[in-house]
């Protein structure tokens, strides 16, 4: 619009400035009147060229104008690509983010699914679980309601999950063998407890309540646990065992008690040869005598030893010297053993080492001096046997302490055991096992065993040599 106005003032510039020169186009003319075309000429090209020169002049601004308009439009231009492609790079980054997020929500809700399929399997395997389970299992909430009630409690109660699961437990089942006191009490201390339920001969229970930790809701799990044949079939090896102890040690008393009894025998029996033939010598008789009286004294010696064991059977453990016990059952054994053959526990070297200052252990004393009697006993019969007549007979005890234990070596230099002899020395015996296999009867120290390890949660060991002899090795804790 600027452009048409200003070419419109031009023109009206001209024209006035034609009508205000009018009176010079005479000087256009020549004196007879003709025209001065070339002075027209030139005039024209001058106003041409004028105007030529000042539409350049309007053309260069112009120009200028719109090369700063086009500029200041490109700058618009590129401030509005630079805005697009910031807006589009926003856009995608948004689209990426969000593409992931969708990537990350399809992960989560896929691991989800596993996780949901992974906790159904579980379920359903804990489930499979605790029904196989060949005892009652009962789950009970903080109020004592039944959350859990596998196949064996249906099996056993006949009442079926479905009548119970949600129900006060002593309304479901009021047979139960448990009260309300007894659950509360584990609520309330979280200890688990055991209580066992039996009539005996007939059935026997254990019934095991613990508390579940580490859940929001407290709850506790019953265990009822038939264990009839299991406790029967334990008593029959209890009694055998028993059997086989009784067995074990009459056989030891029959073998002591028999020697002496057999010396007496003889004794009169050479005493009833002689006094229906040649006068007897007072000497001799006196000798017989004595000897018969000898071994009355150690038979009635055997005998009250096992009379006072039976006695003191049920006597609590009480803290005693373990050296004292074991001179004291050396003294009963000096009483007690012999041999046919002439050899007396007395005429045996007994070698005594004992640390000093031994501190006191708890223990059953009857029972530890029969162990230690046991011992001297097959030391002494290992003694007669020794093919080493020669070497003077000897048993070596040694008592010492280390890491909280007492520790007991009785060894003598008599005959040591043979392989087998060692395998079975501390195994039970029964009627079906052939003798010749291992010990004898009256040298098994299963008995000893026996105490040392479950009366006094000890160890007890040997080791020998045929031609060396055997040591018994005994550990006693100290608490």
């Amino acid at each position: 619009m600027k452009k048409y106005l200003f070419i419109a003032s031009q023109l009206f510039l001209f024209t006035y400035a034609c009508q205000a020169h009018a009176g010079f186009m005479h000087y256009f003319k020549n004196p007879d009147g003709s025209t001065k075309w070339q002075h027209i000429a030139n005039f024209s090209s001058s106003v041409l060229i004028l105007l030529l020169l000042i539409t350049a002049i309007f053309l260069f601004f112009s120009v200028r104008r719109a090369h700063k308009a086009n500029k200041e439009l490109k700058l618009i231009r590129d401030d509005l690509e630079q805005r697009v492609i910031e807006r589009t790079a926003t856009l995608d980054e948004s689209n990426r983010l969000l593409q992931r997020a969708n990537q990350m929500l399809e992960g989560e809700i896929s691991q989800h699914k596993e996780t949901t399929a992974l906790l159904q399997s579980s379920e359903a395997y804990t489930k499979s679980i605790l029904d196989s389970m060949p005892l009652m299992l009962i789950g009970l909430n903080k109020d004592l309601g039944v959350t859990q009630w596998n196949n064996w409690a249906e099996k056993s109660t006949g009442i079926p999950a479905d009548k119970v699961v949600g129900k006060y437990l002593w309304d479901a089942y009021p047979t139960i063998t448990l009260t309300p006191d007894q659950i509360n009490e584990v609520l309330e201390k979280g200890e688990t407890v055991t209580i066992k339920h039996s009539q005996r001969g007939q059935y026997y229970f254990d019934i095991t309540i613990y508390a579940l930790k580490g859940h929001r809701e407290t709850g506790l799990v019953v265990l009822v646990d038939d264990v009839t044949q299991q406790s029967k079939a334990e008593n029959l090896l209890i009694q055998r065992d028993k059997f086989s102890a009784m067995g074990e040690l009459a056989a030891a008393m029959a073998h002591d008690i028999n020697i002496p009894l057999r010396a007496i025998v003889r004794d009169i029996h050479e005493l009833r040869e002689n006094i229906s033939g040649e006068e007897i010598s007072p000497r001799t008789l006196t000798r017989w005598l004595d000897d018969a009286k000898e071994n009355s004294r150690q038979a009635s010696a055997i005998i009250s030893h096992l009379l006072e064991f039976s006695n003191s059977e049920s006597q609590e453990k009480q803290l005693t010297s373990i050296p004292n016990i074991i001179d004291h059952s050396v003294l009963i054994a000096g009483s007690m053993f012999s041999d046919t053959d002439g050899l007396k526990f007395k005429d045996i070297q007994i070698e005594r080492n004992y640390a000093s200052d031994l501190p006191q252990v708890p223990c059953h004393i009857s029972e530890l001096q029969q162990v230690f009697l046991s011992l001297l006993r097959h030391a002494c019969y290992s003694l007669v046997k020794s093919p080493k007549k020669s070497e003077k007979p000897s048993i070596n005890i040694s008592v010492s302490e280390f890491y909280d234990s007492m520790w007991i070596k009785i060894q003598h230099n008599g005959r040591g055991l043979t392989s087998d002899e060692q395998m079975t020395i501390f195994e039970p015996f029964y009627q079906n096992e052939a003798i010749s296999n291992g010990c004898d009867l009256e040298n098994r120290l299963s008995f000893s065993y026996f105490i040392i390890t479950e009366h006094h949660q000890g160890q007890m060991a040997v080791t020998s040599d045929e031609n060396v002899g055997s040591t018994f090795h005994i550990q006693l804790l100290l608490r």
